[in-house]
């Protein structure tokens, strides 16, 4: 029996700072901003992302949001991947924006190689390298 999910079609985030997540998303990853609504009765944003591949990130704001309990291991959600072509310029993209990437690693499995960082409120961030 097949699945019947056709894909991923959204990650929703939940930031601290609005205003610093959406400049670290839009400008220093380079996402389209597909979206953006302010819901007054929740005082919150709402951020629709969308990547080249038609997945969307949907970014979130609410007055004082719990902090992730630990990185990565706490349970829920561990990290997100992103596909790249080559690892080298987004990581000097990054560099020049003062995010820090970590060493990069090779996957022991398939081979690829890929890295990690994090966005503004900590959350690990991983770039896959297709080529």
């Amino acid at each position: 029996m097949s699945s019947p999910l056709l894909g991923l079609h959204h990650v929703a985030l939940i930031c601290a700072d609005y205003p610093r997540s959406r400049d670290f998303y839009v400008r220093v990853l380079g996402l389209t901003v597909l979206a953006e609504h302010y819901r007054d009765a929740r005082d919150s944003w709402k951020l629709d992302l969308g990547l080249p591949d038609g997945g969307q990130l949907e970014l979130f704001s609410f007055p004082e949001p719990p902090p992730r309990p630990s990185r990565p291991e706490a349970q829920g959600l561990r990290h997100l991947a992103f596909r790249v072509v080559a690892l080298e310029p987004v990581i000097e993209r990054l560099s020049a924006e003062g995010v820090v990437c970590e060493p990069i690693r090779v996957d022991e499995y398939t081979g690829r190689r890929f890295t990690f960082f994090a966005d503004p409120d900590g959350l690990p961030l991983e770039l896959y390298e297709m080529a």
